[in-house]
């Protein structure tokens, strides 16, 4: 397993990290790659990265379907997330991509992939893992 860290900037923030991926395999070859993400705010997915809106929609969209200001059961002095865990909760904490024989992420022509922050900014980690 590899791992590589990123600083968010903003409470909401989906961060392309195609590129830290792809640098993460680093000439490993498999069957496919695991992208997990270790924390219960966050998550990841794979959608459009060709357009930085999209990534943008995905947060607004996601603030207006699971809104702060529900009446929220999980209230903890200082850490008022409880939305922040429904909205990881709906990207999921990990991703499989199939490898290519040469080792390339057989994504699509316009698929990236996400690191999606809703408790930011904080840093946070990718651990990234080649399967046999």
């Amino acid at each position: 397993m590899r791992s590589f860290t990123l600083r968010t900037e903003r409470q909401s923030q989906l961060v392309d990290v195609t590129r830290q991926v792809r640098e993460a395999l680093d000439g490993e070859r498999g069957s496919a790659v695991l992208v997990y993400v270790p924390h219960t705010t966050a998550g990841v997915t794979i959608n459009e990265h060709a357009d930085p809106m999209v990534a943008r929609d995905f947060e607004a969209a996601l603030e207006r379907i699971v809104p702060a200001d529900w009446p929220w059961q999980h209230i903890e002095e200082g850490e008022e997330n409880a939305p922040t865990h429904v909205r990881a909760a709906f990207m999921g904490p990990s991703v499989l991509v199939p490898l290519r024989e040469d080792g390339s992420l057989a994504l699509g022509t316009w698929q990236g992939i996400f690191f999606c922050e809703f408790d930011g900014p904080r840093e946070r980690s990718v651990h990234v893992s080649v399967l046999a």
